[in-house]
């Protein structure tokens, strides 16, 4: 049977097989490879088991909540699931209580999917590797030992490793599209506003995106569809309509034009990173887009002007009284990172602000003047081990930590779309991705690109399950 989101629908839809079994075999596995994987910090085995017995007898009956009735899924654990405890990563068992559920995942709800647990992630969401002193660090389905990406670690892996057929994300810079890269998956972060963050902790109000990650890029495209659009308990959702997506999925890419940016995205890549990279988007160039080169603004500095400021100030707001009250609790690389936000200053982050406005402005007029696409590499290495990524001080590790993100960053302070999908392979065994950026509210084109190339590609490897 075909462990996608969309092959397991069909199968239930068709009777080929029913929730309750679906949710036991992943239950099954969840016990089997959670103690090394460490990609729940919760799961619901009683509460997936009673919505699979009535999401069974409705199909029974031929009633169908939705695209997704009977497909088991996860979320990231700092998404707020009526009955299960939040600890957004930290030690608190239950540290984040909202009274609003996260609207993404109640979406997913509607349309049928079974809520199997809550997923491991990095503390607080800060950080690019999926360590966790408190929960296990997530380890690579395909190469244990080594990071599964961050922060929205547990997700990667589970559904890497057929776990799940689909989870929940949230990508500050780049926390959706790192594991999607590490564990070699998709993972789309939507332009800013796309998908409501309601119910959800925030790390960075003004960077936060929710998104999901998927086995495939129709499983990716069939979660956004639908979680995304207005919400009003998040008034920084977008009102504008999100159009069929999966209706022009599989269109032709023919006469689309696709823009390379030569600095900086392409400056200090792993040789096997470049390779892989570069070959994928020869793939797409013979599937009809015209590909050329394209300049884009100055990202160089954009971190230390921008995004480390307004992320840190934010960060330190959300979670003062856990990094005044309680320092002992938090790792000292986290505690690091987010407890900077008590020396930015009114004025630093006013200016940050204005520097992330004029960028975005900049990035969409000049990225897509000539190009309807960007196609960069998503992780400027592969997963590294762990025992590398934490090493040396808290200085070190940072400095490691902003190196690793640095190619997918930039997005999360233009609020562009952008998609990370697998494109191959280290000689060890190490997934490799492609990152493709589109216009503002254009994800439909980002993931029909992802799509074709995925279908030409032919990247996908059994699952790594046992």
């Amino acid at each position: 049977m075909d462990f996608t989101a969309a092959g397991l629908a069909a199968a239930v839809r068709d009777k080929r097989v029913s929730p309750v079994e679906l949710v036991g075999e992943c239950l099954a596995r969840i016990e089997r490879r959670n103690p090394i994987l460490r990609a729940f910090i919760t799961v619901d085995a009683d509460g997936a088991l009673a919505a699979a017995r009535v999401l069974e007898a409705e199909a029974a009956a031929g009633r169908f909540r939705g695209r997704l009735h009977g497909v088991p899924v996860a979320h990231k654990d700092l998404c707020v699931i009526p009955g299960l405890p939040t600890s957004c990563g930290t030690r608190t068992r239950d540290y984040f209580r909202s009274d609003t559920p996260c609207t993404a995942a109640a979406r997913l709800t509607a349309a049928g999917a079974i809520v199997l647990g809550k997923l491991n992630m990095t503390e607080l969401a800060m950080g690019p590797f999926g360590d966790n002193a408190h929960h296990g660090d997530v380890q690579n389905p395909w190469k244990p030992g080594h990071a599964s990406g961050g922060s929205s670690s547990g997700s990667g892996a589970a559904v890497a490793a057929g776990l799940v057929a689909g989870a929940i994300g949230s990508d500050t810079g780049g926390s959706i599209r790192l594991p999607a890269a590490c564990c070699g998956v998709v993972g789309l972060k939507a332009t800013y506003g796309r998908v409501s963050r309601a119910g959800a902790m925030a790390l960075s109000w003004t960077m936060d995106h929710i998104g999901p990650l998927a086995g495939t890029v129709t499983d990716a495209a069939l979660l956004f569809q639908i979680m995304a659009g207005h919400d009003a308990a998040d008034a920084t959702s977008s009102p504008l309509p999100v159009g069929d997506i999966l209706g022009g999925l599989d269109a032709p890419l023919a006469g689309l034009r696709a823009g390379v940016p030569e600095a900086y995205f392409f400056d200090d890549l792993h040789p096997e990173v470049e390779a892989a990279v570069r070959t994928a988007i020869a793939t797409i160039a013979a599937l009809g887009v015209r590909v050329g080169r394209v300049k884009l603004p100055d990202v160089s500095s954009l971190s230390r002007e921008c995004s480390t400021p307004i992320v840190a100030a934010e960060a330190a707001t959300e979670h003062t009284t856990l990094l005044r009250e309680r320092r002992d609790d938090v790792q000292p690389v986290v505690y690091a990172r987010a407890s900077a936000g008590f020396s930015v200053s009114a004025v630093q982050y006013l200016e940050a602000q204005r520097i992330r406005a004029h960028f975005a402005r900049e990035f969409a007029a000049t990225a897509f003047a000539d190009a309807d696409v960007v196609l960069t590499p998503t992780i400027p290495e592969p997963a590294p081990a762990y025992a590398v990524a934490k090493a040396g001080s808290v200085e070190d590790i940072v400095a490691r930590m902003g190196r690793f993100s640095r190619l997918t960053r930039p997005l999360n302070a233009a609020g562009v779309p952008a998609v990370s999908v697998p494109c191959g392979w280290t000689s060890d065994g190490r997934p490799l991705a492609l990152q493709i950026v589109g216009r503002p509210f254009d994800e439909a084109t980002v993931l029909r690109v992802a799509r074709a190339y995925e279908r030409a590609a032919d990247w996908r490897r059994p699952t790594p399950r046992d």
